[in-house]
């Protein structure tokens, strides 16, 4: 999917720890520990997570790829050590000697990768499969964003984002997108929503799930400012800007639809109603009064913000266990229970900014392409001229 930026995730859940490897940022962005941590803290936080965000104080070791503050050119590796390592070093050991240390797990839970994947890659003991699709490897993800998120603050690009919707309570406003202080209030919101009243209502939401033995997913948006018209490309369809962003986000644990800009709800509405019209301004140049399109138009960006709108199923983890069958006995069962959250829509919306960040980034990457952050930014300054004057 990325052909200038690429980037892998390695590692369990429950193993010794995360590795995120990322290839193609330039060389000469400051870059520190710090700038990735603090997303990863971020990622933590969010009313209605679970017991492992207690254990887990999440922060990454860069392996390669920077020296004394700057990135080098070379792939940036980065660890993150998992704490709850230490209790489990002979059920998730690399060493045959330690084979059936701990029980296998055999109770699938629905709407997990459980089922699927042992069928898929003939395991008879679903930890092989839980522990690589657990939502814990996001953690790396977030990690290459922010490094994603650095190099793109470079050229006045920013990535933000807020929670709409935890179950039934939702924020009906519309108006935020166009509110300056609208991250700094979902920031400082529990469950990261700008209304106060809304997310009043989201927390009982979610204290009543917990007593309940139950979860919630929810709606979220991100909004990516600063992109400059000509990102991705109408000519194939794995060029296309939105493309590329929906499956990205798809790509996340737990989402199960993703819309750009008005998305669904232009399918009620007539034409005239949905398409952002054009004007122009000798001072500004091209512009729009409406931004239905989120930003793009035949998969490319056209200079407004891209907005990305996200829905996150209720996690499948029920305390209060779901039927399921046994993969050895095929006997009826209730599903099995592994340390879960019971809302994430918060943390998923963290996630969502780290895999909006590497697509813009690599879109960005391939319009303005530099081995060096110099290099880059005077290409992009070339653009910025030719824009000017179109």
């Amino acid at each position: 999917m990325f052909s200038k930026l690429r980037f892998l995730t390695a590692g369990e859940s429950h193993g010794k720890g995360l590795i995120a490897l990322l290839e193609g940022i330039p060389s000469g962005l400051s870059l520190s520990p710090d700038d990735i941590n603090r997303e990863l803290k971020r990622r933590q936080q969010g009313y209605g997570r679970g017991g492992r965000m207690k254990i887990e104080q999440d922060r990454a070791s860069i392996i390669s790829g920077v020296r004394w503050g700057r990135t080098i050119g070379s792939p940036i590796s980065l660890l993150i050590s998992n704490r709850d390592w230490e209790n489990w070093q002979e059920g998730m050991s690399a060493d045959a000697a330690q084979q059936d240390s701990i029980p296998a797990v055999t109770k699938p839970r629905p709407g997990h990768a459980d089922l699927a994947g042992i069928i898929k890659y003939n395991h008879k003991d679903i930890r092989n499969i839980l522990e690589r699709s657990s939502a814990r490897e996001t953690a790396a993800r977030v990690a290459a964003g922010a490094v994603a998120k650095k190099f793109l603050a470079e050229f006045g690009i920013s990535v933000g984002s807020y929670v709409i919707s935890i179950g039934g309570a939702t924020l009906h406003r519309d108006d935020y997108d166009n509110n300056p202080e609208v991250f700094a209030l979902a920031e400082a919101s529990p469950v990261r929503c700008p209304d106060q009243d809304t997310s009043d209502k989201m927390v009982a939401l979610i204290d009543e799930a917990v007593g309940n033995g139950d979860t919630l997913g929810g709606i979220f948006k991100v909004v990516i400012s600063g992109v400059p018209a000509g990102l991705g490309s109408h000519i194939q369809w794995d060029l296309r800007l939105n493309s590329r962003l929906i499956m990205a986000v798809s790509s996340i644990q737990a989402i199960k639809g993703v819309e750009i800009g008005m998305g669904f709800e232009a399918a009620a509405k007539f034409g005239s109603e949905v398409m952002d019209e054009i004007f122009y301004s000798g001072k500004t140049g091209f512009f729009r009064n409406t931004n239905n399109a989120g930003g793009i138009e035949g998969g490319m960006s056209n200079g407004m913000p891209i907005i990305v709108r996200a829905a996150m199923k209720p996690i499948p983890t029920l305390r209060k266990p779901l039927r399921s069958v046994d993969i050895v006995t095929k006997k009826p069962i209730e599903a099995a229970y592994e340390r879960s959250d019971t809302c994430a829509v918060p943390a998923a919306s963290v996630i969502a900014e780290a895999m909006a960040a590497l697509c813009i980034a690599d879109a960005f990457l391939e319009k303005c392409t530099g081995d060096s952050i110099d290099e880059t930014r005077r290409n992009f300054s070339a653009y910025k001229e030719y824009l000017r004057h179109f």
